[in-house]
């Protein structure tokens, strides 16, 4: 036992001495467990960490399920699955959390609302922190108004203080009970609100499809049964009405996690194999690393053979060094993957951030250790068989001090090879994406962004109960925002030209007169909104002062929606939505262009426009229960220098009206495409970290073959051979590996989107285009001639007499 420690502290005490190799084989090694250690710490905080709620294997989603995700469900749905024996308990909550003025101690301020019928805290598991929950009497239509606070907006607006069950507070201008107090680690299944209110569900018929829907299953009752039992009820249902739409779609009960995650699963997936994938690569560099130490001892070895000492023995110093390497390698891995995290943190998803913020606890650092040492001590096996085959022998009887014999030149051209395939894989994954946001770069969003300053607010209902009320104040406030000096325009909209998936409002009931309904974006504008945000009229006029409610309705249209219902002609034509006495027409009197809401991914939305006076009381009323009313200014100058100014400017026009939301537009945009950016910077990192892996190990087996052909090069040096024709005959070796790497990659590349097909639909490709391709191979072709010029200058400079001296 004391000589083989004294084996393995000799082989570190060598590397210490002199830490060169051991630092460049830790950094290799560390960017490929850092970069595993900071995926799988993202996986396990985001999808492995269970649901706060008793039994949360238990919780499913039901709703409807058309393709792959559960969708939300109606309240008439939901009334005819009460008493379905596989559920235990089942419970409805709003989708979207509308935001709401409310008055605590004196201070208005706007805040999200969550709106859950009773059944929702006993069905997750949950009790009040403080208080109960909501009665039946209170959840019910007009019943007496009651909210529960959220634990942080408690601590904050009333200093957590227990007397606060039973006070009011009040919001849209009337008074709520304070029932209860939600505990501090509350969190609603994919809904954030600061303040709970009952769904109050009306109990005529309402397929109003806003909600969803979150069961637990009875005991012993599978997803799989409890989706039987769903879906032959409601089939049941449509089929006594014979509404063929319903019928042809399936009722499922899903995990709850795995519906509230399924597109943190496909990105994070699609980061783990990136990571894998750059975690092989750096092995195999490290496997190149340490065949080229044990080139360096390969003399040594042979001798202490040839002198009978046991196997073990003569493993010991690369064992012992590759446990060293896998040590440093786990340490400086982690502290990149943290420093990673802690980079990123700023600019990830805010649901990825939910249980803690990301933090690398003992269970990343003991997986990084594990995952180091056994890369580094699987590194050193092909070193070890080496060592230990024939060519131990022929190295002794050759008398040479180096040389890695005909089967280690094999294996390092393999390796080669195999890493060269590898790093055309994931380079050319990320030159896809890179290339596609490249070109969604230069798709026009449709409207200009610069120099706008944009806020929020959702019209107290008190104050403002109707169309006519809110147009009025929102007219008023307009005005008065132009006359703020540096201010060029100002306008109201119930919609922003972006502004992602939960900024829209669709109405899916319109039509041409006697044709087929279709649905589309529904905007409400005040006068001036295209000329403020530079959207180009195509035909027809703008809207003026006198489109107001009681003239004629009338309606603008974008491209899209022109081209798709009206063949392009819709000037002058009729736009309709409703039946009988509550039928409502309006001509169209202009076509705009197209903007694209949700980013420059995908198709433009079709949109109908219409005067925000002409807008109909329960069409305003169901966007207030969904969404605030949008302002936007036109400014000189930088739009955060104006947020005062405009808050004073509000606060004069309606001194009760708090706002929310100030962003400057471009804020907006980017906001908009958040999550595409990060995706590919990510992917991006993993490209350059496996094109620097790439090229370190092509330089690490092209020194290796050198070192080992060293004597082969002397001897054609002293027959006559030139140094710039060895240069040119190891440049050559060295790109024919290249070559074969590059073609077994580019195979693999063109499989690749196959495995990331959700990332590559979501990006509207299937496969890599021939520029990314053409791209990566030219890189990988530019950095492996780089890595083999300084092997080929040191092999063109052997010196033929130092190199046969031991002939």
């Amino acid at each position: 036992m004391t000589v083989w420690l004294g084996e393995i502290w000799h082989a570190w005490r060598a590397n210490l001495r002199k830490p060169g190799f051991l630092a460049l084989a830790s950094v290799v090694l560390a960017l490929g467990v850092g970069a595993m250690a900071a995926v799988l710490t993202l996986i396990g905080d985001v999808l492995l960490q269970p649901l706060p709620y008793a039994e949360p294997a238990r919780l499913v989603a039901v709703g409807p399920m058309p393709k792959t995700e559960v969708r939300m469900i109606s309240p008439e749905q939901y009334r005819h699955l009460r008493g379905l024996a596989a559920l235990r308990s089942m419970a409805l909550y709003a989708a979207h959390s509308p935001t709401m003025n409310v008055v605590s101690n004196g201070t208005p301020e706007v805040v999200a609302a969550l709106r859950g019928d009773r059944h929702l805290l006993p069905t997750l598991g949950i009790d009040t922190a403080l208080g109960r929950n909501f009665s039946a009497e209170e959840d019910s239509p007009n019943g007496p108004r009651a909210v529960i606070l959220g634990y942080r907006f408690w601590q904050q607006r009333f200093e957590g203080r227990p007397d606060v069950i039973g006070s009011t507070l009040r919001a849209e201008g009337a008074a709520y009970t304070i029932v209860g107090v939600l505990p501090e680690d509350f969190r609603n299944p994919g809904v954030k609100g600061d303040i709970m209110l009952p769904a109050a569900l009306p109990e005529d018929s309402d397929e109003g499809r806003n909600y969803r829907l979150v069961a637990r299953l009875a005991d012993g009752i599978t997803p799989a049964e409890a989706s039987a039992q769903i879906h032959a009820r409601l089939h049941a249902l449509y089929e006594a009405r014979n509404d063929t739409d319903w019928l042809n779609v399936a009722f499922v009960a899903r995990d709850l996690q795995d519906t509230l995650q399924t597109r943190d699963r496909q990105v994070l997936m699609m980061f783990l194999g990136s990571a894998a994938l750059l975690l092989l690569i750096a092995v195999v560099n490290l496997v190149n690393l340490m065949l080229l130490r044990a080139l360096a001892r390969s003399h040594d070895t042979a001798v202490r053979s040839a002198l009978g000492a046991p196997r073990l023995r003569l493993a010991l110093p690369s064992l012992a060094e590759g446990l060293l390497v896998g040590i440093c390698g786990a340490l400086l891995g982690m502290g990149l993957a943290t420093a990673g995290i802690a980079l990123l943190r700023g600019v990830m998803p805010a649901q990825w951030l939910a249980n803690g913020g990301l933090q690398m606890g003992w269970a990343s650092w003991l997986l990084a250790l594990l995952l180091s040492v056994a890369g580094a001590l699987l590194a050193t096996l092909p070193g070890l068989l080496r060592g230990h085959g024939p060519g131990a022998i022929d190295t002794l009887r050759e008398g040479g001090r180096s040389g890695i014999g005909r089967h280690g030149g094999r294996l390092g051209r393999m390796l080669v090879v195999v890493q060269v395939a590898m790093a055309t894989a994931l380079l050319s994954c990320a030159g896809l994406f890179l290339h596609t946001l490249h070109d969604l770069s230069k798709v026009p969003l449709g409207f200009s962004s610069r120099g706008i300053l944009t806020f929020e607010l959702s019209p107290v209902a008190a104050t403002y109960p109707d169309t006519a009320s809110v147009h009025a104040m929102a007219q008023r406030l307009v005005e008065r925002l132009q006359l703020l000096p540096g201010v060029a325009q100002a306008s109201a909209t119930t919609n922003l030209p972006a502004g992602g998936p939960l900024g829209r409002f669709m109405v899916g009931d319109l039509r041409q007169p006697a044709g087929a309904e279709f649905a589309a974006e529904y905007r409400g504008i005040e006068p001036g909104f295209f000329d403020l945000f530079g959207i180009r009229m195509l035909d027809g006029r703008a809207f003026g002062r006198s489109d107001v409610a009681g003239g004629e309705p009338v309606a603008i249209v974008n491209r899209a929606l022109a081209e798709a219902q009206y063949g392009g002609q819709a000037l002058g034509k009729k736009i309709q939505r409703g039946e009988g006495a509550s039928l409502w027409t309006a001509r169209i009197v202009g076509v705009v262009a197209d903007t694209r809401q949700f980013g420059p991914a995908g198709a433009a939305p079709e949109m109908v426009y219409l005067p925000l006076a002409q807008v109909q009381d329960e069409v305003m009323l169901a966007f207030r229960r969904l969404e605030p009313l949008r302002f936007a200014l036109k400014v000189n100058g930088a739009p955060d220098a104006y947020r005062d100014r405009v808050i004073k400017a509000v606060a004069e026009v309606a001194p009760e009206q708090p706002i929310s939301g100030m962003h400057a537009m471009d804020d907006v945009v980017r906001d908009t495409t958040a999550d595409l950016r990060i995706n590919l910077m990510l992917v991006g990192v993993f490209a350059v970290l496996a094109l620097l892996l790439a090229a370190s190990g092509l330089y690490a087996v092209m020194a290796v073959s050198v070192a080992a052909r060293e004597r082969e090069f002397a001897v054609r040096l002293a027959l006559g051979s030139s140094p710039a024709r060895l240069l040119r005959l190891v440049v050559r070796s060295g790109m024919a590996q290249i070559v074969v790497g590059l073609a077994c990659g580019v195979g693999l590349a063109i499989a690749l989107p196959r495995v990331f097909s959700t990332v590559a639909t979501t990006l509207g490709t299937s496969a890599p285009d021939p520029v990314s391709l053409a791209g990566v191979c030219a890189t990988l072709a530019a950095a492996g001639l780089l890595a083999c010029l300084p092997a080929a200058w040191k092999a063109a400079r052997v010196q033929p007499m130092r190199a046969l001296r031991g002939e």
